[in-house]
């Protein structure tokens, strides 16, 4: 009897993070760093209780889908009139432990010398296919056995070269990683292959923590009990997650939220497109379990702060999280009504200048394109090229958008006084103090 998953009091992004890839596995697995004592296995091995049933093969040891068998099952190949069974959603744990032959299966040794046929012993991937993959104190564990385990979770394929046996088969699972990193952290290149990550702590207040004992003592004393007073409560959670899955094929994610999504990546400097991919797909997830049809930036906000924190650059002593302030920027910068994208009337340039669509060019423009602008009436005419409308004292001028053709060099820029060629006298000297 596992403590119920909406039983657990706070750890919103917690819940949060997982419930996302119970949605949609391609996420890419959670780490949920905490100190000890803060229920990260309690919650963990609630989820496999609310998600959907899976539909399988009867008897294949690799939970084949009957609707679509994996035509490289070693149990294989199944036919569409092999029966088909309902079971629960699996939770497989991995120990610290574990050796890579009891991760990835091995030659089953029994058949070998009793009948002397080469059979493949599943593994701890095969059996997680199609459920989660829990992995208590993964920091501790042996990083060749880590190095298999995202490889096998990012491809969905769990590959077998050894003691003459070569397999191939399915491993679409959702990773969940636990430690606490007061034990230690985790390689930089391992940290980046979890989709998302999640730091909790236990609550300060104490009417939260009173709650806490309150709840766990009524588990304690009678779990079948207390399960069934949170019955309905799973059970429609468990309604949701179906419901969002179903959804997820058909959320739409505009070139303004992909904009977005990849500004605020842009923004934290983080390596890699990997962290682009995942708040992607996080956004998209959370948009199919908020009930929405469209990732919207709120979507694209709550999917940074849980895929970026674990990716982004620090210092070793600097908090974890994001920079709150950060983030409100990249996601204003990249808005597609922002004033950085209006064109020539960004902020910094003249309300009237040259390349205005107010400037002297639209009001005075040149009758002869490539000849420089025409005089004005008001104005003696100019002794010379050098002294004419080009020249310092009259500021630069242009001819009008459309116009000038012939003309092979840009126009001046705004904060720049344009000089004739045979002016060279117009051009001030440089004071530097201390060289006279």
């Amino acid at each position: 009897m596992t403590y119920p998953f909406g039983a657990v009091v706070g750890m919103d992004d917690m819940r949060l993070a997982l419930l996302l890839n119970a949605v949609s596995p391609a996420v890419g697995g959670v780490l949920v760093r905490g100190e000890k004592g803060t229920a990260k296995s309690t919650t963990v091995r609630a989820l496999s209780a609310v998600l959907p049933p899976v539909v399988v093969v009867a008897g294949c040891r690799f939970a084949c889908d009957p609707a679509a068998p994996d035509p490289e099952c070693p149990d294989g190949p199944h036919s569409a009139d092999d029966r088909a069974l309902t079971r629960p959603a699996r939770l497989v744990e991995l120990p610290v432990g574990a050796s890579e032959d009891r991760l990835v299966g091995s030659l089953d040794l029994e058949r070998a010398l009793t009948e002397g046929v080469k059979s493949f012993e599943p593994g701890l991937l095969a059996g997680a296919n199609r459920g989660v993959l829990y992995v208590d104190e993964v920091n501790l564990l042996h990083d060749h056995l880590v190095d298999l385990l995202l490889d096998a979770a990012a491809l969905g394929r769990a590959y077998v070269e050894r003691e003459g046996v070569s397999v191939r088969h399915a491993a679409r699972f959702l990773l969940v990683g636990t430690m606490n990193p007061e034990e230690g952290e985790l390689r930089p290149q391992l940290l980046d292959r979890f989709g998302l990550t999640v730091e909790v702590a236990a609550p300060r207040d104490a009417d939260l923590r009173a709650e806490v004992v309150r709840r766990r003592f009524a588990f304690d004393a009678d779990p079948a009990g207390f399960a069934d007073a949170w019955a309905d409560s799973e059970s429609e959670l468990a309604r949701q997650i179906a419901e969002a899955r179903a959804r997820l094929p058909r959320v739409v994610l505009s070139d303004a939220a992909l904009r977005q999504v990849t500004s605020v990546c842009a923004a934290f400097d983080v390596d890699g497109l990997r962290a682009d991919l995942v708040t992607a797909r996080a956004a998209i997830a959370h948009a199919a379990w908020c009930g929405r049809e469209e990732v919207t930036e709120d979507d694209v906000r709550v999917a940074a702060r849980l895929a970026l924190p674990h990716r982004r650059r620090r210092n070793p002593f600097d908090a974890p999280g994001l920079d709150e302030d950060t983030l409100e920027q990249a996601l204003s910068d990249a808005r597609p009504d922002s004033p950085d994208d209006d064109g020539p009337d960004s902020p910094g340039s003249p309300p009237d200048g040259p390349g205005s669509p107010d400037g002297p060019q639209d009001q005075d423009p040149a009758p002869n394109p490539g000849q420089g602008s025409a005089p004005d009436p008001g104005r003696d005419p100019a002794p010379d090229a050098g002294e004419g409308a080009g020249g310092a004292d009259d500021g630069p001028t242009t001819a009008p958008r459309g116009e000038g053709g012939g003309h092979t060099e840009a126009a001046p820029a705004p904060e720049k006084a344009a000089v004739a060629p045979d002016a060279p006298f117009r051009i001030k000297r440089l004071e530097v103090p201390g060289i006279g």
